[in-house]
């Protein structure tokens, strides 16, 4: 009988010592519980979008990922974000980094007026330029995939055919979108995204240099008269989809996998979205009666000359700071030859645009 008890107490024990060291199998059925914070309000495309992923990681989880969205700025305001998302306040987090001028100083060489022709096109550009380079600026969090705006626009109160008719002019824009807004000639002003329409319809500002997109996602049609299609000048603003560093780790090897794996398809995902909501702002604002003005050939060499000082102060900037000359013109010069090959791809693959040269302007 004793026997037996002693042989009944080695399995028991030796089962106890099997799950002890099993802990990543039972650690791999915990559900975790994250929460993603966004700027766009709820009806956004760029918020549908991240809705989209946020329930398609808990499927493809089946259900141990549960991401709770917290849009519209309702967790964190844009200036707020990569320091909320560093420091947990939110697991995850989406915003651009001209809402924090300076904070990312080598990514910014996106934003500069290189002559983005489409919102695919910058999409594409603004990952090959992180994946080569890998800023520094963003070691504290775990990058889930960048993105970027289409090229910005004119959308105005009042006609902008030429440089002259900037002057007296306040035009929304902030850090280097707000460089090339006084290239141009007009004042910037750097306010949230979020009280433009109010600046527009009570004439605190006269335009605001933006995409397409936001005659409808703002609803800039309904106090703009004008858009003066300048993407050949046009910023881009760079996106970032980005995740606390502690909430990444945590996971198991096979969900952190699920998770890569998804942000590499959101990251095509996001360049197609933004090059079909470019068109759908456009036909908004056609339909409520703005008007439309291109730039002669003339104009355009004219107002490149002019932004030209933009470039050229980024560049004086950063070796300021300690960067090789050499550095940052590479970084300009990769930024040029990926516009021009993602340029010829788009014209390859037949996809259309708002915006841009013949052959992908529709």
């Amino acid at each position: 009988m004793k026997k037996r008890w002693r042989l009944f107490v080695l399995v028991l024990l030796s089962m106890a010592f099997v799950f002890s060291i099993g802990g990543p199998q039972v650690y791999a059925a915990d559900t975790f519980n994250f929460r993603f914070a966004h700027i766009f309000p709820g009806p956004a495309k760029q918020s549908k979008i991240c809705e989209a992923f946020v329930q398609e990681l808990e499927e493809r989880s089946g259900g141990r990922i549960k991401t709770q969205y917290l849009g519209g700025g309702s967790l964190l305001k844009p200036p707020g974000m990569y320091k909320g998302i560093e420091l947990g306040v939110a697991d995850m987090g989406f915003a651009h980094v001209e809402y924090t001028p300076g904070r990312f100083p080598v990514t910014e060489a996106c934003d500069l007026p290189l002559g983005y022709p489409s919102g695919w096109v910058s999409n594409m550009v603004v990952n090959d330029f992180y994946n080569k380079f890998k800023p520094k600026e963003w070691k504290k969090v775990k990058v889930l995939w960048m993105h970027a705006s289409t090229p910005n626009v004119m959308i105005t109160t009042k006609p902008v055919n030429t440089l002259e008719d900037f002057k007296g002019l306040t035009i929304r824009g902030p850090g280097r979108v707000g460089d090339t807004v006084k290239a141009l000639g007009a004042s910037p002003a750097p306010m949230p995204i979020m009280e433009v329409y109010d600046g527009m319809s009570k004439g605190v500002i006269q335009g605001v240099n933006t995409p397409f997109e936001t005659l409808k996602t703002f609803r800039f049609a309904e106090v703009a008269n004008y858009v003066t299609s300048s993407w050949q000048v046009g910023n881009i603003y760079t996106f970032y989809v980005i995740m606390n560093k502690r909430s990444y780790d945590k996971l198991p090897a096979d969900l952190k996998e699920i998770l890569d794996e998804l942000a590499g398809e959101y990251k095509e995902k996001f360049a197609l979205m933004w090059n079909s909501i470019d068109s759908v702002g456009k036909d908004y604002a056609a339909e409520a009666g703005v008007k439309f003005i291109d730039l002669d050939a003339a104009q355009i060499e004219q107002w490149k000359k002019k932004t030209d000082v933009v470039i050229d102060n980024y560049i004086k900037d950063m070796i300021s700071k300690g960067h090789p000359e050499t550095e940052v013109k590479g970084w300009i010069s990769y930024l040029r030859e990926r516009i021009a090959f993602w340029t010829e791809k788009q014209m390859e693959y037949r996809i259309m645009s708002a915006t841009g040269p013949e052959g992908i302007k529709r």
